[in-house]
């Protein structure tokens, strides 16, 4: 541990704001002096104690509810104390402040928490693993259903309990192959009597099958972006409004309404949705909708999906079919691309146009539920969010990696000369690789990357 992790901390521990309920948490190496000298009285493990919280003077700040947990049956495996207030900002700032003052005699070095500082030491202390403890901070920042409950299975363990089962037959194939290597005078055929290759195969096969789960996960909590593109009044906005149930951007018949991106999250199937309606896209003179185009088209770059709208009742005029073909060689490769036809309810549709494609109108809502289903398949949604667990990006890259090194190591163990030395290395660098998620093999720069994007109190 650095040094920091041994100060005692202090922090209000609920969102920032009015509310019934406030929470100051303290946690600590030995708490048991500092709450006989802030409360006047011991406190009896795990039970709630109705009190008045008290200032230097004597006078009441506060009545409340205080509770002491003794280490190691506590959140962050250290002594904690949690004084329950009213949730008004002025009192918890004056326990806050409380606590302090009383420590500078009875909890030398008691400061206030960094950011996710609480749960860091939880996973210090083995309370929990480093994907458990970032699943803390999905589950408060969940945006839909499916990904609170799903952000509950990774906390519980699920996402951990499968990763650590992959890692056990990694060591369980790791000792196998050293085995062979440290006494190469047993000639003992590794590959064949241990069916090493067959316990490979495995691995990899119950590792692309985490991958695919971990990918529905990462769904979940990172959502999918969602640009709306096209000409203008193709029905951008329209089908903006239509997807969200709500009157949310301006409609009219005048070309270059939406001057700037209008954004609402949505949700499909529990998947979040970012969708994003963009200005029209063309040749402009007026500066500000130059710059609305601009925008437009930065957003396009960073999207996962591009829906190109098309206007049916438009389709082979010169003009607007020239637009078209610009728009369309303008498009960078890295988003899907969906062309959308929309008013179906004014015209209908013409053979030969592009896949991926849906037809629809914004207008009466046909054809909408087409185009969500199209969407969850573009992006590789599949799984039912009943068997889904949270996971991010940092877990799938070392996912990916993981399965890179297995691809390697396949190939040394097929090899007719099998270089056992190189397969040895790979399974290391795959087992190395599989431990980053549960933080088994994370280095310090990393958890600061994690626990500095948690709230104050947590």
């Amino acid at each position: 541990m650095l040094p920091r992790h041994h100060d005692p901390i202090v922090a209000i521990a609920t969102a920032p704001g009015r509310g019934a309920v406030g929470i100051v948490r303290v946690s600590g190496r030995d708490l048991s002096g500092f709450v006989r000298a802030l409360l006047g009285r011991s406190l009896v493990p795990r039970h709630a104690h109705y009190l008045p919280f008290t200032d230097a003077q004597g006078q009441a700040i506060d009545h409340g509810l205080a509770l002491y947990f003794p280490a190691p049956h506590s959140y962050t495996g250290e002594d904690v104390l949690e004084l329950q207030a009213h949730g008004g900002p002025v009192v918890l700032q004056l326990l806050l402040a409380r606590c302090l003052d009383v420590a500078a005699q009875a909890l030398p070095g008691l400061r206030l928490a960094e950011p996710g500082e609480f749960t860091e030491r939880a996973f210090l202390n083995d309370k929990l693993d480093l994907a458990q403890a970032e699943a803390v901070s999905d589950l408060i920042e969940a945006s839909t259903e499916a990904a609170a409950r799903s952000a509950g299975r990774s906390l519980a363990g699920a996402f951990s309990q499968q990763v650590e089962g992959l890692r056990e037959r990694l060591v369980r194939l790791r000792l196998l192959v050293e085995a062979t290597l440290d006494f190469p005078e047993e000639e003992i055929d590794f590959l064949e009597k241990a069916d090493a290759r067959g316990q490979l195969d495995g691995v990899r096969t119950a590792l692309q099958a985490l991958l695919d789960q971990a990918h529905q996960g990462a769904l979940l909590r990172e959502g999918i972006r969602l640009v709306l593109a096209g000409q203008p009044n193709v029905g951008k906005s329209s089908l903006l409004n239509a997807l969200a149930g709500a009157e949310l951007a301006i409609v009219t018949p005048i070309p270059g309404t939406t001057r700037d991106k209008v954004s609402q999250t949505i949700q499909i199937e529990g998947v979040p949705v970012h969708v994003i309606d963009t200005a029209g896209l063309r040749e402009a003179t007026d500066e500000v909708e130059r710059i609305g185009i601009a925008r437009s088209w930065s957003e396009i770059a960073q999207a996962d999906v591009v829906l190109f709208l098309h206007d049916l009742t438009r389709l082979g005029q010169t003009d607007y079919d020239a637009g078209e073909t610009d728009i369309a060689g303008r498009l960078p490769p890295g988003p899907q691309v969906v062309h959308v036809y929309n008013k179906l309810d004014a015209r209908g549709l013409p053979p030969g146009l592009p896949q991926p494609h849906v037809a629809l109108s914004a207008k009466t809502g046909e054809g909408l539920e087409a185009l969500r289903r199209l969407l969850l398949e573009q992006v590789g949604w599949h799984a039912q969010p009943e068997g889904v667990f949270i996971a991010r990006e940092r877990h799938l890259r070392a996912l990916r990696r993981t399965a890179e090194h297995l691809a390697r190591a396949h190939d040394h163990a097929r090899a007719a000369d099998a270089a056992l030395d190189l397969l040895a290395e790979e399974l290391r660098l795959a087992h190395e690789a599989l431990g980053e998620i549960t933080g088994r093999m994370t280095p310090d720069e990393l958890l600061g990357e994690i626990f500095r994007k948690f709230c104050i109190g947590k």
